[in-house]
């Protein structure tokens, strides 16, 4: 079991490492920034269509307080616009700004090609390779990894 948690971990740091530098070069965003940007661009005017800012936490696993902080350098950027909740004035949504929108569009191909080199790199090491046919499973038939 610990030999199986030990592979997961150093699959996932690979994938994270590779994926950060790519954004870094291509973008000037983190794994998280990114993360945070594409969850939130998801959100819809229906029915639970928004995320509170716990939710965006369980989400993007991180804690409240470090989501919080993040969201507000990313707004400080003006890739995000916070705003009150029409139905409930002490909830304050988080939305993706136009700004926000061009970056996640010209960082989205970047991060899928780097995920995939990264992927196919782990595929190469015996002890990985399982995780990998694992999550290339996994995926949506819409978004192939």
């Amino acid at each position: 079991m610990a030999h199986s948690w030990c592979a997961l971990s150093a699959l996932h740091s690979r994938l994270e490492a590779h994926i950060e530098r790519a954004l870094e070069a291509a973008a000037e965003l983190s794994v998280r920034e990114y993360s945070v940007l594409d969850v939130l661009s998801e959100q819809h005017d229906g029915e639970g269509g928004h995320l509170r800012m716990n939710q965006l936490a369980d989400v993007v696993v991180l804690s409240q307080s470090a989501t919080t902080r993040l969201v507000s350098r990313l707004e400080e950027r003006g890739l995000l616009v916070r705003y009150l909740c029409p139905t409930d004035r002490r909830g304050i949504y988080t939305n993706v700004s136009d700004d926000g929108r061009k970056l996640l569009e010209r960082a989205r191909p970047v991060h899928d090609a780097a995920l995939r080199e990264a992927l196919q790199e782990a595929a190469k090491r015996p002890e990985l390779a399982p995780l990998v046919t694992a999550v290339r499973t996994l995926g949506p038939a819409s978004k192939p990894v």
